[in-house]
């Protein structure tokens, strides 16, 4: 499904899901909790905060986890098209486009490759697989995004 403002689409709640399988061992990890896209506050005007949290489950054992991402605009009169991801402390991630509904994008992370791939289905349901490959990790990160209706988010209707 095309995203024509993709900031918009991705302000309110999501329940979310990930699988973390390490390809090395076969082992398999779960998170499940919740991912808040929020305004950022000034002077990043017009950007989400992205403060995912909830339960890590890994080899038996669970354990609470969270992150925290910036999402700002894409870049000079892209308006919210397109968005640029940084960690909390302001590096750079990854862009994100998904005016088609599909994206791809890499990172790398030391010696260690990300190969993210993003798919938008509807307007309450979206989908990250990230591969990761290198000396220190092969892992696969699947993760379902389902909107949170009852938390009283939705797309931001805009022009």
């Amino acid at each position: 499904m095309p995203v024509p403002r993709v900031l918009a689409h991705l302000a309110g709640a999501w329940h979310v899901e990930r699988t973390v399988r390490d390809l090395a061992d076969g082992s398999e990890g779960r998170f499940a909790g919740t991912t808040l896209f929020t305004p950022l506050p000034a002077p990043d005007l017009g950007g989400l905060l992205h403060q995912e949290s909830g339960t890590f489950t890994w080899h038996g054992a669970a354990r609470a986890a969270e992150r925290t991402l910036r999402f700002l605009p894409g870049g000079p009169g892209a308006d919210d098209a397109t968005a640029r991801v940084e960690f909390a402390d302001g590096r750079f991630f990854h862009d994100l486009d998904l005016r088609t509904g599909h994206w791809t994008t890499d990172h790398l992370c030391v010696r260690d490759l990300y190969r993210g791939e993003f798919e938008v289905f509807d307007a309450d349901h979206w989908r990250t697989r990230w591969r990761v490959g290198g000396p220190a990790k092969d892992l696969l990160l699947v993760t379902e995004y389902r909107r949170d209706r009852a938390a009283g988010s939705g797309e931001r209707r805009t022009g």
